[in-house]
């Protein structure tokens, strides 16, 4: 059986919705490897799919498709982006108090554990400092009190794509970003773990080590032991496969595909560009067996 992850490389649930129910309708997907471009085929049949790990910022589009996929017999938890930054940086997500109400419908049916926030990136910049940051936590936080009872957190990585991007960013728009040191991201962590408490919330570090702050977890996103809380049928998943370096997560299929998500986000290291992955969106075929066609990339 295998953990199904929909997915890390774009955003399924909210653009791809239609074609992932017509791939687990069918019984069977292909996906690519997007450094390697070779293609492999997986059964999404149930008794072949251990469960699958959504994510998403926006799970409208999906949600029609919920109950069937419970009455098949899958099992599914949902990661959840809200981060309510301004529109320079995610110009094409929608609004913040949209997606606290999705948050809400999915826990009101799926319980808060099912239900996972990720507060995710944190870009430093000279419009989105720290004070930025605390506030907007503060606000999402208290809106989603009771609904979940975690928040995964990370700083940017700046891979060169992303690079590229932010400097364009400067360009265009006047927006400065810089790395912040590690005596900065723990000062903000510390702030942003007293506010979750107020909450019930407790925080997940998502690949950065540097964040050795008290009241932070370690996070695995795809994770193991909560799988086995949640769907304690299933047999326990423990064997460890890192998708980069901090990673813990157990290992998992990503059946999605780069440069296909057309949100925009500047700080994405899924897309080269948002201009590739909207005329791969335009062109995709939603009867296809696969996402999107191989299209090996560059690790930068």
């Amino acid at each position: 059986m295998n953990i199904i992850s929909v997915s890390r490389r774009t955003d399924i649930p909210a653009f791809y919705g239609d074609w992932f129910i017509h791939r687990v309708r069918e019984g069977r997907v292909r996906y690519a490897n997007p450094f390697g471009g070779q293609e492999y085929e997986l059964s999404l049949r149930p008794e072949d799919v251990h469960a699958f790990v959504f994510w998403s910022k926006n799970y409208g589009p999906l949600l029609r498709y919920l109950p069937e996929l419970e009455a098949a017999g899958y099992d599914f938890y949902f990661h959840f982006t809200i981060n309510g930054l301004p529109r320079a940086l995610e110009n094409l997500v929608i609004p913040a108090e949209e997606a606290i109400s999705c948050l809400h419908r999915l826990s009101d049916h799926y319980g808060p554990k099912r239900v996972l926030w990720r507060f995710d990136p944190i870009i430093i910049s000279n419009i989105t400092g720290t004070d930025y940051y605390i506030k907007r936590f503060e606000h999402l936080a208290s809106g989603f009190q009771g609904a979940t009872d975690r928040c995964y957190l990370s700083f940017v990585c700046l891979y060169a794509k992303v690079r590229r991007n932010l400097q364009g960013l400067f360009e265009s728009n006047g927006i400065l970003c810089h790395e912040p040191s590690s005596p900065e991201k723990i000062s903000l962590v510390k702030e942003l773990v007293e506010v979750a408490k107020r909450y019930g919330i407790t925080l997940y570090s998502c690949c950065d080590d540097s964040l050795a702050v008290e009241g932070v977890r370690h996070a695995q996103c795809v994770d193991g032991e909560l799988l086995y809380e949640l769907f304690p049928h299933k047999p326990r998943q423990t064997k460890i496969n890192p998708t980069r370096k901090g990673c813990r997560c157990v290992i998992s299929r990503d059946i999605g595909a780069y440069d296909t998500c057309p949100h925009g986000c500047v700080y994405c290291y899924a897309n080269m560009n948002k201009d590739l992955a909207y005329r791969r969106f335009k062109a995709h075929d939603p009867t296809s067996d696969i996402l999107a066609p191989s299209q090996p990339l560059s690790k930068n």
